[in-house]
């Protein structure tokens, strides 16, 4: 069992030392840290090095949070990686809670296992109302999307099994939290939550979430896209239905009217938009098909990509023990 211990960090030299300290080595027979340094002009890779981390892949410019996530997640995968755990390197999380957090994906019990701020009413740690409550929002869209009843999607400190891992599709660049449930959960992999203490607040500013607004906005933005990709028929369908039904009452309103008096006015105005509301519709919901037999075709792609890697991980294996 070979665990890696991946840490996503920018600009982190005061906190990155301490958790990379932090790390309990002993909670399977190979334990690796690696440092993925997303364009970091302080002293993050030095004081990372000092600190025994065993792998530093620099990036040379700030890409974002989803994109070093996604290094971390090929480089950690080639280092021979069985669980891939990820922390964030500004001191939020606890280190000890690795070996809780493995657990139930070596006891064969989840796919992917995430820390929850809010599982537990006593370790709910103090935060700003304003990010609990866009927490909480994001959430319940989460929940809504996946039928799930999670508790908290956007925490950074989690375990992958090397299956999750190889599954995964990400194509955010800004974050990747709350995509990966949506894109696990649609592969019918197992998700599960432990409770940890947490400290809710950092020393200096996020490195995310400068602007809540700007924040919400953009993660909005990507559960929908991945919503769009991962449910086309439904998404494109209950746009497509919405729309046809408006125009379909409306239009039936016009007939009624005109049976009954013989003219639709002051309603002339909706005849024109009930037809265009009727096209529109009747469009969108064969998009809708379309798009869901593509969306069986990415499915198949994906299924392709996944043995790939696998037996490309596989081979590399086989070399390295010959």
């Amino acid at each position: 069992m070979k665990i890696v211990v991946m840490i996503p960090a920018y600009n982190e030299e005061q906190a990155i030392g301490d958790v990379i300290r932090g790390i309990p080595r002993d909670c399977a027979e190979e334990v690796e840290v690696l440092i993925i340094d997303d364009g970091s002009t302080d002293n993050t890779v030095e004081v990372s090095h000092r600190a025994g981390a065993d792998k530093v892949i620099s990036h040379t410019d700030n890409k974002g949070l989803g994109i070093a996530f996604r290094t971390g997640l090929t480089t950690a995968l080639k280092m021979g990686a069985d669980i891939i755990v990820n922390i964030d390197a500004d001191g939020q999380f606890n280190p000890g809670d690795i070996p809780r957090l493995i657990k139930p994906i070596i006891e064969g019990e989840a796919d992917m296992v995430t820390c929850s701020r809010f599982l537990d009413k006593g370790m709910i740690p103090k935060m700003p109302w304003i990010k609990k409550f866009g927490n909480n929002i994001v959430t319940k869209i989460v929940n809504f999307l996946t039928k799930q009843n999670y508790t908290d999607t956007q925490c950074g400190f989690r375990a992958y099994s090397k299956d999750a891992a190889l599954k995964l599709t990400i194509f955010s660049g800004y974050t990747y939290t709350q995509e990966v449930f949506l894109d696990l959960i649609n592969k019918n992999c197992i998700i599960k939550e432990i409770p940890c203490k947490v400290k809710g607040e950092r020393n200096g500013k996020s490195r995310i979430v400068n602007n809540f607004l700007s924040y919400g906005v953009k993660v909005l933005i990507i559960l929908i896209r991945t919503f769009r990709d991962n449910k086309p028929l439904e998404f494109f369908g209950s746009i497509g239905f919405i729309t046809f039904s408006i125009g379909f009452v409306s239009g039936l309103f016009l007939i009624i009217r005109w049976f009954l008096y013989h003219v639709v006015s002051p309603y002339r105005s909706l005849v024109s938009l009930s037809a265009l509301l009727l096209m529109l519709g009747f469009l969108l919901l064969f998009l809708a098909l379309i798009a869901d037999m593509s969306d069986r075709q990415r499915k198949i792609l994906e299924e392709i990509l996944y043995r790939l890697r696998k037996n490309e991980l596989s081979s590399r294996s086989d070399g390295n023990e010959r």
